[in-house]
């Protein structure tokens, strides 16, 4: 007896399960072979990438390549001066891409004139911030930042002086204020370090020095924009891997870094109830002039290549850590750090 088929709408449901194996087969014979094309696609042997894969890997391979050829080099200055470093410094002047993310906003950075402070200012522009930058002497980095910032589009502000100093915090907050018309983001980034190898060389002028610039401003820097911050507001410090896991020869500079961890979550806080967000970022070996400003020369060549990643990380890849934490992207996070490092795990 043959066997009997049901039918719905003139097809059988042997027809059906033929027609749907078959796309099936279309659909796993499409993918497997989007998967070869992919693997046999070659360029000079490298696999053929995405746009932005090959973007990414164009960038890790320059960034490697730089660590390889750094030649020994130091400056006897703090903070260091960036125009005098080779190779220079990614800023993300190239790189970066913005996405309106801080659009209609005005940021207040220390240390702004290079470095971390640098790209954070170059990031934020291309995002539609409007910036201060506030740095100690160095003009000629400052005012390439400048450049960089209003090439982006948006409003630059450069202000010299001393952020160890209260009053100068309070100009510069007063300053930046009043030519940008408002103030939404405080970034607390000015540090100096200075390597000794044993705790009895470091005088008290250079712990004064140290724990001035580097904690004693974040707390001069936020009692001045208090009054200017309105609900919504974004507090970020630069803390340090070192506050993490200690460092040997730069003690007090670790030391501060740990109490700039403390700061940040106290504060977060004391802040939450009036909705104004507190986080840090932690980076780990970052090519900046501090580095050239603090070390032996053959340190300075090597630097960062004990991290899992085998090199220093750039200012360019720190930035976004502060755009996300300035941004509504992180509007459920306080108190919390963040830490672009290269590989190192931290706990805490």
């Amino acid at each position: 007896m043959a066997k009997k088929t049901s039918k719905r709408g003139g097809a059988t449901t042997s027809a059906r399960s033929a027609a749907t194996a078959a796309r099936t087969r279309a659909v796993r014979g499409s993918r497997e072979g989007a998967a070869a094309r992919r693997v046999a696609e070659r360029d000079g042997g490298v696999t053929s990438r995405s746009p932005a894969a090959g973007r990414s890997a164009r960038l890790r391979e320059e960034y490697e390549d730089q660590q390889r050829k750094r030649p020994r080099q130091s400056q006897n200055r703090q903070p260091g001066i960036e125009a005098e470093m080779k190779p220079q410094p990614e800023s993300g002047e190239d790189s970066y891409r913005g996405s309106g993310k801080l659009l209609g906003k005005a940021a207040i950075i220390t240390g702004g004139d290079s470095g971390i402070g640098r790209a954070v200012a170059v990031a934020f522009a291309r995002e539609g911030a409007d910036v201060a930058i506030v740095y100690l002497n160095e003009h000629q980095d400052a005012r390439e930042t400048t450049r960089m910032v209003e090439e982006a589009g948006r409003r630059c502000i450069a202000i010299a002086g001393d952020v160890g100093e209260p009053d100068v915090c309070h100009e510069a907050v007063e300053r930046a204020v009043r030519e940008l018309g408002r103030m939404d983001i405080v970034v607390n980034n000015a540090a100096e370090q200075h390597e000794q190898e044993s705790i009895e060389n470091i005088t008290p002028e250079q712990l004064l020095k140290t724990f001035q610039t580097n904690i004693f401003s974040c707390f001069y820097m936020v009692q001045a924009a208090m009054r200017h911050l309105g609900e919504g507001a974004a507090i970020i410090n630069t803390t340090s891997v070192t506050a993490y896991r200690g460092s040997d020869h730069l003690i007090d500079y670790a030391s501060t870094k740990g109490a700039i961890v403390a700061f940040t979550r106290s504060l977060a806080t004391n802040l939450a109830e009036k909705n104004i967000r507190v986080n840090a970022v932690a980076p780990g070996p970052i090519w900046t002039p501090l580095i050239a400003a603090s070390f032996e020369p053959k340190e300075v060549k090597k630097f960062g290549s004990d991290v899992p990643m085998k090199r220093a990380g750039q200012p360019a890849e720190v930035a976004p850590s502060f755009v996300f934490l300035a941004s509504d992207d992180s509007i459920y996070m306080t108190g919390q750090v963040l830490h672009p490092n290269g590989g190192e795990v931290v706990n805490g």
